[in-house]
């Protein structure tokens, strides 16, 4: 039906006969002469119909924003005085000479451009017609792009992409999967994956060496900006392999992405540690574009009267830090109050601080609530620890550690970024040596997975489980996890010896992953891997506020499609089919 894209005509297509196709972006009536931007996903070029063209002129007249048409004309160079450089297309424009009305349309519920102002579920209820704005275009045919490099690199790398099952068995906790009832096998359930994690590692028992797929992953858990229930990954996983060969080929995939897509060379990756990034920033995912560090002072408040201070200074799980914000001493009381807010989100019961107003006048320089239940020891070593100057203020977190450490490392980031603290464009790097456990409730939980290979023997980690550390790692790019992988088990006796850890007796294990012990008593090699959330590295290449901006058809925070209004409820012969009956709840 098309002869030429819009977007792509140029100077060059001087005095040739064009067919396009595609929607009217804005109509202009100007003194008898019909203006229309016509656009279709290249992007828009200029249509005139003067009354010369009787036909085109009076089905111009009738044309409205959106209307989709098929438009034949001639394209000619603009005048000097009109061209529009803004336009890729500014050069030039196209005299109709006939066009054809394919459809009509009704007036959007919003403007179709970037400054609309139209909240985000009216966005998604009508989703369609949100993805015909450029910038949303844009973004995803930067993400098409992307997963070209994506695969353009591995498969260069010896990676082979293989597809594993969608429909499978639950995971170990059960909590978070998406369940699937079996007409087949009546009172059984599927469940979709959320990752194809076992599967690659039996790909690796098969001999395919190198796997790799782009993969759709589902998980039913409470969302955030970066949280979808359904979601893809880069996924990849090696045999006879280390550490450091993942975490080149990720690295190495990183930088060609960044460098093809946006130009960027993306500068060295540091290693650290993950105490040192919970001691130093309070996540184990820190925005390095933040210079400001969580200092510890519990040894300084054990002997205050404060017992806000006092209290987790001498707890073993307490943690007692302080934040020096350089220049903050000018904060209101009012972005004070905010800030205070903001922490209690995260468990938080206050926000304490010190303004430094004059260093050199001691005490009486200071300005703080607090400073009457501070010996002059306490306030001396804070400041001589932070480093404070005049002007600085100084934030202090006291609670749990996992309180402190969430709470204080979101205020970190927040604060940077709000008072123009960040240095640099993006800041990569690559946590590692995470623990092999979170204990809670008495118990102790896989960090990663249950099939991430410690760096210890199985006498070292029976005895001394909560010490360990798992040999994972996670690539780190401005606060946000890119991507996290390990080496795997590959040794039955070790395989167990995690289960039992993790209270799962031999009998659950066999239930539950005996399909897994089997394979890896048939000549498992040493593998590892890794995935990156696609999802994650679409948004933050492209800018984008939310994950919900670079996926097609984005749930809402609830996991609710406002399109399609899904999920819904079934007729009860579907229910009855699948051997399933809804109890309703008594409110």
């Amino acid at each position: 039906m098309r002869s030429h894209y819009c977007g792509d005509l140029r100077a060059s297509h001087d005095g040739e006969t064009v067919e396009l196709c595609g929607w009217v972006h804005r109509r202009r009536d100007h003194g008898g002469v019909i203006f229309l931007d016509v656009r279709d996903r290249t992007g828009l070029v200029q249509v005139v119909f003067d009354p010369d063209t009787v036909d085109a002129f009076a089905l111009a007249d009738k044309v409205r924003g959106e209307y989709v048409l098929k438009i034949t004309g001639r394209v000619r160079l603009r005048d000097e005085a009109v061209r529009n450089a803004r336009m890729a297309t500014g050069d030039i424009e196209v005299l109709g000479k006939a066009l054809t009305i394919l459809n009509e349309a009704q007036t959007p519920p919003f403007e179709l451009d970037e400054y609309s102002a139209a909240g985000e579920e009216v966005r998604l209820k009508y989703r369609y017609l949100d993805l015909r704005r450029p910038e949303a275009l844009q973004r995803f045919q930067f993400r098409s792009r992307l997963t070209h490099a994506v695969r353009a690199f591995l498969e260069q790398e010896g990676f082979m992409d293989v597809e594993t099952p969608v429909l499978t068995r639950a995971t170990p906790e059960g909590a978070r999967d998406y369940l699937v009832p079996s007409r087949t096998h009546a009172g059984s359930f599927f469940a979709l994956p959320q990752s194809p994690q076992l599967f690659k590692q039996l790909l690796m028992v098969a001999g395919f060496d190198r796997y790799y797929q782009i993969a759709k992953c589902f998980r039913d858990e409470d969302l955030r900006a970066d949280r979808q229930p359904e979601f893809t990954q880069i996924d990849l996983e090696a045999s006879f392999v280390e550490e450091e060969d993942i975490m080149g080929v990720a690295e190495r995939m990183a930088r060609t992405l960044f460098r093809e897509l946006l130009d960027v060379e993306l500068p060295e990756f540091p290693r650290m540690t993950f105490a040192e990034a919970m001691n130093r920033y309070g996540s184990d995912k820190p925005d390095l574009r933040v210079p400001m560090e969580l200092v510890d002072i519990a040894d300084l408040m054990d002997g205050v009267e404060f017992k806000v201070f006092a209290g987790p200074a001498k707890d073993p799980k307490g943690r007692v830090v302080a934040l020096k914000v350089p220049g903050g001493a000018d904060l209101s009381r009012k972005e004070i109050d905010e800030y205070t807010k903001f922490v209690g989100i995260y468990g938080a019961k206050g926000l304490a601080y010190v303004k430094v107003n004059d260093l050199a006048a001691g005490a009486e320089g200071l300005q703080s609530p607090i400073l009457k239940f501070l010996t002059e020891d306490a306030i001396k070593g804070i400041l001589e620890r932070t480093g404070a100057a005049t002007g600085d203020l100084i934030f202090f977190g006291a609670d749990k550690a996992k309180v402190v450490n969430e709470a204080i490392g979101a205020l970190r980031v927040k604060v940077g970024h709000e008072r123009g603290l960040a240095e640099g464009d993006w800041k990569p790097l690559w946590v590692v040596d995470f623990p092999m456990f979170e204990e809670e409730d008495g118990r102790y939980y896989a960090l990663h997975h249950p099939f991430t290979m410690p760096k210890c023997d199985p006498e070292e980690l029976k005895s001394n489980p909560e010490g360990a550390l798992s040999r994972a790692y996670d690539m780190v790019l401005n606060g946000t996890e890119l991507g996290g992988g390990s080496i795997r088990i590959h040794r039955p006796d070790m395989q167990q010896t995690v289960f039992e850890a993790l209270g799962i007796d031999e009998q659950e294990a066999r239930e539950k992953f005996g399909f897994l012990l089997d394979a890896l008593k048939y000549g498992a090699p040493p593998h590892g891997g890794l995935a990156f959330g696609l999802d994650r590295m679409v948004m933050l290449m492209t800018g984008s506020d939310s994950i919900r901006e670079v996926i097609a058809f984005p749930k809402t925070q609830t996991a609710a499609c406002l399109m399609t209004n899904a999920p819904s409820p079934v007729d009860n012969q579907q229910l009855r089919e699948v051997g399933i009956s809804v109890r309703k709840e008594n409110n």
